[in-house]
């Protein structure tokens, strides 16, 4: 034991997933593998890759990440370092991923907007514990669908905190590299700024409009064309269009108006390309809880650029950050 950490022998963790066979995902950082301990609890094991840190750096990291303990934060169980094998044991959240959930077209068990709204608050909280209640403020870096899960009541837990630590200097490289991520990212990622929370704030205001949609923001259609449904839904919001008519379609347009105006809305200010202009994770939260009100935001220039077409979907554009001006921070609650 360290701490409240239970320091796992590898082969103990071997047996428990019984030659790591069952595998619950994987992305650029390792694969992820369900597990049985001996007291019959079931546990997810992932196997780090590309760790260059030594074993006591990786113990000091990994024991920092166990103090971190939050009702939307999956619980870090324990880990093992012995040589270059390295993992980490988590809380088993039967429920899989958000995305799991989202993207699937299987017309059961699709998430109700209520669950929905709920799961976007609970992330929302997740992100100001992580940004604003540690000792160090803790910049996730890696906020997409697949590092959400659900508890067996769908409550959302954000997975993958605190990694982005762990590996180092090789996360950028991996996080910019990899597909799946590229649309959460945030344009300061690829222009060399020093990277704050508020790249957070940009990734969770992407994944805000799949929430809404069901679907990713990126899609290509059956004429090959690309939609980018940020873009799309733009001119709905603005003109105070059919707002329900965005919603994902298995809803049968079963939500409130209202809290489908405030998500999209919070969305947009959290994608602005200056990341002065996007709000904090707690200020999304009151939003969210109702305390504070959200004014309809500026449309990013990198929305604004974006236009259907038959290139595969780029979403930088070197000039979005330089077009956006700064006089765009007004407030968002008026």
């Amino acid at each position: 034991m360290e701490g409240s950490l239970v320091a796992f022998v590898y082969k103990d963790l071997q047996a428990a997933t019984k030659n790591f066979s069952d595998k619950l995902g994987g992305g650029g950082f390792g694969s992820v593998y369900k597990a049985v301990l001996r007291d019959s609890s079931i546990v997810a094991v992932k196997k780090l890759e590309g760790i260059s840190q030594g074993e006591k750096q990786f113990r000091s990291e990994v024991s920092t990440i166990g103090t971190i303990q939050h009702i939307n934060l999956v619980r870090l169980r324990g880990f093992c370092a012995e040589g270059d094998s390295k993992l980490l044991v988590y809380d088993y959240l039967p429920n899989g991923s958000l995305h799991s959930h989202l993207f699937h077209e299987k017309q059961d068990n699709v998430l109700n907007w209520k669950t929905r709204y709920h799961i976007a608050l609970g992330i929302a909280r997740g992100l100001v514990y992580l940004h604003e209640k540690c000792r160090d403020c803790i910049i996730h870096c890696d906020i997409k669908p697949e590092n959400i899960l659900l508890d067996a009541d769908f409550h959302p837990k954000i997975a993958d905190f605190g990694l982005a630590k762990l590996v180092g200097r090789d996360f950028s490289r991996v996080l910019t590299t990899m597909r799946g991520t590229r649309g959460y990212l945030a344009p300061e990622w690829l222009s060399g700024v020093a990277i704050t929370a508020k790249a957070d704030v940009f990734s969770f205001g992407m994944m805000l409009f799949e929430l809404v949609n069901g679907k990713r923001n990126a899609e290509q259609s059956e004429d090959s064309n690309y939609t980018f449904f940020p873009s799309s839904a733009a001119s709905v919001l603005m003109m105070g269009g059919d707002i329900l008519s965005l919603l994902d379609s298995r809803l049968n347009r079963d939500a409130s108006v209202e809290e489908v105006t405030k998500v999209l809305k919070v969305a947009y200010w959290c994608i602005q390309d200056e990341e002065d202009s996007r709000p904090s994770m707690s200020l999304v939260e009151q939003i969210l809880e109702g305390v504070s009100d959200v004014n309809m935001p500026p449309i990013p220039q990198s929305v604004k650029n974006f236009v259907d077409s038959k290139e595969h979907v780029v979403f930088f554009t070197e000039l979005s950050s330089k077009l956006s001006s700064r006089g765009q921070s007004n407030s968002l609650n008026g």
